[in-house]
């Protein structure tokens, strides 16, 4: 037996290398390869926590990681951070995930500089996230999606302390 790391960080086993064949939806099969690496022993405790907190494996975890340094070293503006959705690619400096912004960038006509004007924010923070996007669609595509199924009520359970307003018009006089 074989155990495959796919590029959505789930384990598949399979009888022999040749007979790999991996489809999950949104993410194309890959193989894997093996790195060794010596940390501090502070840096490998460490990470064992963030391993524990999330339910990965210290291997997740150290791959995660490497994905998202790698990916934040190749676009600009990109960071990654925890969420009560999980980890998310946001942009450096705001409070905005990825996906938020595309949701502008899609109200906006798919205009990223009227977005970033919207923001008051650099052109190149609101083509940062467009060029984000663009690389990894499908991650983006699921956020949007997953975002589009919450209701209140699920809201509520990540988020105790939100509290629902509806807005009325002013009765006239």
């Amino acid at each position: 037996m074989l155990t495959v790391e796919h590029a959505c960080f789930e384990r598949v086993r399979v009888p022999h290398p040749s007979q790999v064949v991996v489809h999950i939806d949104g993410c194309k099969p890959t193989h894997s390869t093996v790195n060794s690496m010596r940390l501090p022993a502070e840096s490998g405790k460490r990470l064992k926590r963030m391993a524990n907190r999330h339910g990965w494996t210290r291997s997740d975890a150290s791959a995660r990681l490497v994905e998202e340094g790698l990916r934040r070293s190749e676009f600009g503006f990109i960071d990654f951070r925890d969420s009560p959705a999980g980890r998310q690619a946001y942009l450096q400096g705001s409070t905005l995930a990825v996906w938020e912004i595309m949701l502008l960038v899609h109200s906006y006509k798919e205009d990223a500089s009227a977005v970033a004007r919207h923001l008051n924010w650099p052109e190149v923070k609101g083509q940062a996230a467009v060029n984000y996007a663009g690389a990894f669609p499908g991650e983006i595509n699921d956020a949007i999606a997953e975002n589009e199924a919450t209701d209140f009520e699920t809201l509520k359970r990540m988020l105790p302390h939100a509290a629902e307003f509806v807005l009325q018009k002013a009765a006239k006089s």
